[in-house]
């Protein structure tokens, strides 16, 4: 066998994927496919759950190396819950996002990872938050990352609506990440959704037997 196809052996595990949250009156969806591969070339897991509860009705999606965004994640979550403790109530959503920006700037050269951060907080309501690789933060409607996010832009251009209804949020995410799965050789799998709310979260997950089908050329 050539040293071509033994790269992926020693290839960083990445979660090569797609991401998506929308906001809507009252709440938030954000979901994710759940491939991650070695090298764009061997899948390590089909199951991989990259919807990450980081507090109560706080959420945040990972894209680039799986080493590195559960790191990230896993001391955004600690260092979130000791904001909460010192504060004595839930975080903003937006403090969840300025606290992952912050590991994210402050190991830039070191890191590849990038985040949706989205959730429901009693001070602005739902949030949607793309992270980048370099740490900056910008809030949106919607939004998308990951390999598989290059194949759907133009979908969510033309099918983004606002004052979307929880349903129809729910049909646009799941529409995205399954047209991107069926291009992107490094999503696939399942789909993980959460909505988040006042009233809390609720997750679903949707089999490849169950996503919607497309016509494709």
């Amino acid at each position: 066998m050539s040293s071509v196809n033994n790269e992926w052996r020693s290839a960083a595990v990445s979660t090569g994927t797609t991401i998506i949250a929308v906001r809507y009156d009252g709440g938030v969806v954000i979901g994710s496919d759940s491939r991650a591969s070695m090298g764009g070339e061997y899948v390590s897991s089909r199951v991989i759950n990259k919807v990450v509860r980081i507090h109560d009705k706080i959420f945040c999606c990972m894209s680039g190396s799986l080493a590195d965004a559960q790191a990230v994640t896993n001391a955004v979550i600690h260092k979130l819950n000791f904001h909460s403790m010192q504060m004595g109530e839930p975080p903003l959503v937006q403090s969840a996002a300025s606290i992952m920006r912050e590991f994210c700037y402050g190991h830039r050269d070191e890191l590849s990872a990038g985040f949706i951060v989205a959730g429901w907080d009693r001070k602005r309501g739902p949030q949607v938050f793309e992270v980048s690789l370099g740490g900056m933060v910008v809030e949106q409607e919607f939004t998308i990352g990951g390999s598989g996010s290059t194949y759907i832009y133009g979908y969510v251009d033309a099918k983004f609506k606002p004052e979307m209804t929880r349903e129809q949020c729910l049909t646009f995410t799941t529409n995205a990440i399954t047209l991107a799965m069926d291009r992107d050789n490094v999503s696939g799998g399942v789909v993980h959704l959460a909505v988040v709310t006042e009233s809390g979260a609720e997750r679903q997950l949707i089999p490849g037997n169950k996503l919607p089908f497309f016509n494709r050329i």
